[in-house]
């Protein structure tokens, strides 16, 4: 693989189009953080999903709140006799057979029925209001996750442009390396190892550099998946990992602890909600329930031609429908008590997810602080071994230092530089979990780091 890479790796530099002051290729747009999270909001498929199931729950309350309306059917039957009934009848000391009924029998008419009392049924409309607002903290919960993932997506971006940028100055200072040993060659001054093992070194960085741009590619993939756009789209973005340092904010300072906007805990209190109705609506099922109806008919019945000569007659009335439920062999009890139980078991559940959401919010917190640490502690690594490495540099162009020295201070340096933009990014992305974790909503999640 590194084989591959090191042959491959001349020809994908030489063509790598013209990049701007940020690194991005001329022809690509440049996007911030704040318009990648609109456009995931607006276009992610998972929202789209979850903003369609409150959709899809509210129709399902309105279902019910049209129970409560009168319904209204209108029907027609046709029956034609094939034969019709006969009946004996002993008249007179003679049997008489008498057929009963007509050819045709015509039936139509309008019936309309509404529920007066129902105590179970305006308990429902209520769960499913609930069931409403269990559906809206979903949604919002996909939104929160949907945040975070692309601050994380954005950042792991940026991190990757930076990683890139640090090998590419290794990748620069060993190319100037090579070319002094070079001019040192020709002038006897170095022998011909020492160029060979600088042009190795180059080499050696290359598939490097190439792996870190495959990086970059695979880091703005995972950022348009989450965005909803094409993967063909261009985008770039509009600050460095660098630049972040002076628009961080916190240092660990002050975090808020407040986790009752967690979406776990908000959805496990709105289940809570919807077991207390349940409860209660167990207990109304030994509510009588109280219905009218209504209905109008129209009957024609004839002999011969089912559409000729037919006369309507009409027939209506209306009638009352009282439903007092008495016994049920003890299903009723059964079920008020299972619904008793899962609201016990709520209540435990509450009480074990809230102990938990509290210890890690200390514990995000706690690894934020020492990120902090990291960060100031890198920060200063780094300007010690790039003073280091510049001193080692100017030795080696006097002949005061080894190529040996010079790399190692190489190596040290770009280490220093790598760890710093890490500390960075696990701030980053730290400070975004925790922003997810409290449910902070929109753009909270942007972290800042005042030197």
């Amino acid at each position: 693989m590194n084989f591959f890479l090191r042959m491959l790796a001349p020809a994908i530099l030489s063509v790598w189009p013209a990049a701007d002051s940020l690194g991005a290729p001329a022809d690509t747009l440049r996007i911030s953080r704040e318009k990648c999270i609109e456009i995931a909001l607006n276009d992610n498929p998972s929202v789209k999903v979850a903003d369609l199931e409150v959709k899809k729950t509210d129709y399902a309350r309105k279902e019910l709140e049209g129970s409560l309306f009168p319904s209204i059917d209108f029907s027609l039957a046709y029956q034609r006799s094939i034969e019709l009934q006969s009946m004996n009848m002993n008249m007179g000391g003679q049997s008489t057979t008498i057929k009963m009924g007509t050819d045709n029998n015509w039936n139509t008419g309008f019936s309309a029925s509404m529920p007066l009392v129902n105590a179970s049924l305006w308990k429902s409309i209520q769960i499913s209001e609930t069931q409403i607002l269990a559906a809206l903290e979903e949604a919002r919960g996909s939104r929160i996750d949907l945040v975070n993932n692309i601050n994380k997506a954005y950042y792991a971006m940026l991190l990757a442009i930076a990683s890139r940028d640090v090998i590419r100055q290794n990748y620069d200072i060993a190319v100037i390396n090579a070319e002094i040993y070079r001019k040192q060659f020709e002038q006897g001054t170095a022998s011909e190892y020492d160029v060979l093992r600088s042009s190795v070194q180059v080499s050696n960085i290359e598939p490097e550099l190439l792996q870190a741009d495959i990086a970059i590619r695979q880091c703005a993939l995972q950022l348009k998946v989450l965005m909803g756009i094409e993967s063909e789209t261009p985008l770039w973005p509009d600050i460095t990992l660098r630049d972040m340092q002076r628009e961080m904010y916190g240092l660990g300072a002050g975090f808020d602890k407040n986790i009752s906007r967690n979406t776990s805990l908000r959805a496990l209190d709105i289940q809570t909600r919807a077991l207390e109705q349940n409860v209660t609506l167990k207990k109304f099922a030994w509510i009588p329930t109280l219905g009218v109806q209504f209905n109008i008919n129209w009957n024609a019945m004839s002999n011969g031609n089912a559409f000729k000569n037919q006369k309507f007659n009409p027939y209506s009335n209306v009638a009352l429908a009282l439903n007092i439920p008495i016994f049920s062999g003890g299903s009723k009890y059964n079920a008020l008590k299972q619904a008793e139980v899962q609201l016990a078991e709520m209540k435990f559940q509450r009480e074990y997810l809230e102990s938990n959401l509290n210890m890690q919010v200390e514990l995000a917190i706690d690894n934020i602080n020492k990120q902090v640490r990291q960060i100031a502690s890198s920060e200063q690594g780094v300007k010690q071994a790039r003073k280091a490495h510049e001193i080692m540099q100017k030795s080696f162009e006097i002949g005061a230092a080894t190529y040996l020295d010079l790399r190692d201070s190489e190596l040290a340096d770009t280490s220093a530089q790598l760890a710093y933009l890490q500390a960075i990014y696990n701030y980053l992305v730290s400070t975004s979990e925790l922003d997810a974790l409290l449910g902070k909503e929109g753009l909270s999640a942007t972290a800042t780091l005042k030197q």
